[in-house]
């Protein structure tokens, strides 16, 4: 298969999940092993204490992670994620809840 067809398959996949016409449980996340959480956080323009509180971190645990001290797990990446690529959607979760 050639690149260009390769591409074209792709675009295909692309539009058929975004129209709803495939089996979404056929396709993996992709969480990242890492993520820069004070990034996240700055991005935000939120103190540590507030980010922490906004969003069911623990203080310590934010330090924690952004000095280095241990890495987020694979749901708190994925949150971590979507704070940083939507934060509207995870306010408007957030503020339902």
């Amino acid at each position: 298969m050639s690149a260009f067809e390769k591409i074209a398959a792709g675009l295909e996949e692309a539009i058929a999940f975004a129209e709803g016409s495939v089996n979404p449980t056929e396709y993996v996340l992709h969480i990242p092993s890492t993520i820069d959480v004070k990034a996240v956080r700055k991005s935000r323009r939120m103190s540590q204490s507030a980010f922490a509180a906004r969003y069911g971190f623990t203080i310590g645990r934010l330090r924690d992670w952004e000095q280095g001290r241990s890495t987020p797990d694979m749901p708190s990446r994925l949150l971590l994620k979507v704070i940083e690529q939507e934060p509207e959607a995870v306010e408007r979760a957030v503020s339902a809840a």
